[in-house]
């Protein structure tokens, strides 16, 4: 992680990619919740933490810029960067790069809610203590 910023390597599979040989792009979208779901667990936010606090996350809102096609093979990056956390959402700032072209940007919010009732909850105090931390960094 480097200025806040957490990626993670993704690989382009044949199933990634639509009848032309580029990767289909609702598959951007995997690639960027990839790695929305690596940096949380990098903070310790697992799927057992997650389940233990009777919480899911879900996306409420979607904007994609596709900037350049990816191919078969290619070894992209995932990025994520928090832009604003609030007390049940935050919205994440990301990247599908590959070396240091992007290829992909977007801004998806995430809403924090129970599991139960699937309602908007506050993140629990450590998770947004961690998440403020690394918006700062």
């Amino acid at each position: 992680m480097s200025d806040g910023e957490f990626s993670t390597p993704v690989r382009v599979y044949i199933e990634d990619t639509d009848a032309g040989g580029i990767v289909y792009y609702v598959n951007y979208l995997k690639f960027m919740e990839r790695a929305r779901t690596e940096m949380m667990r990098s903070l310790g936010f697992g799927k057992n933490y997650i389940f233990n606090h009777d919480l899911m996350f879900v996306v409420t809102d979607v904007a994609v810029h596709y900037s350049r096609p990816a191919t078969l093979d290619d070894q992209l990056l995932a990025t994520a960067r928090i832009q604003r956390l609030r007390g049940a959402s935050m919205v994440m700032q990301q990247r599908v790069l590959r070396g240091a072209e992007v290829l992909a940007a977007g801004e998806i919010s995430i809403a924090c809610v129970d599991r139960g009732g699937v309602k908007p909850r506050r993140l629990p105090a450590d998770m947004a203590a961690r998440l403020r931390a690394l918006q700062s960094a």
